[in-house]
This record gives structure tokens, C-alpha cells and sequence, in this order.
């Protein structure tokens, strides 16, 4: 069975965490809940959120 899914890193974290402003972090762009959460997602629920911060802009290196 082949993975449609692209290769991608194991977390779109950046190490430009910030949510000085708003619940999203402005390097990697998700949301609070979604940073706690991530070890326990299943790829399935990693794979939505991947494609939504990516869609908007994130991953951000330099922000």
C-alpha cells in the first residue's frame, strides 16, 4: 500500500514559536490546541492541519 500523503517532517515546527498576539503560532501556524496535541494525532489528523498551514503561508522560518 502506497501513502499518498508527501513527505514531510515529523512536526511543521520551526522553533519560532509565538502567540504573543493570537492563538496561532506565527512560525509553524497552528493553532495552541493543535502544538499540545500533536504527539497524539494520527497521521490521518496531522495530515489536515499540514494542509491547511501550508495553504496559508506556513511554515515560516523568519517571521
Amino acid at each position: 500500500m502506497q501513502n499518498s500523503s508527501p513527505k514531510r517532517p515529523d512536526t511543521p515546527c520551526v522553533a519560532v514559536c509565538s502567540t504573543t498576539f493570537d492563538e496561532i503560532c506565527r512560525g509553524c501556524g497552528r493553532t495552541v490546541d493543535e502544538v499540545a496535541q500533536w504527539v497524539f494525532m494520527n497521521d490521518d489528523e496531522k495530515e489536515v492541519v499540514w494542509q491547511r498551514i501550508t495553504a496559508e503561508g506556513y511554515p515560516r522560518r523568519n517571521t
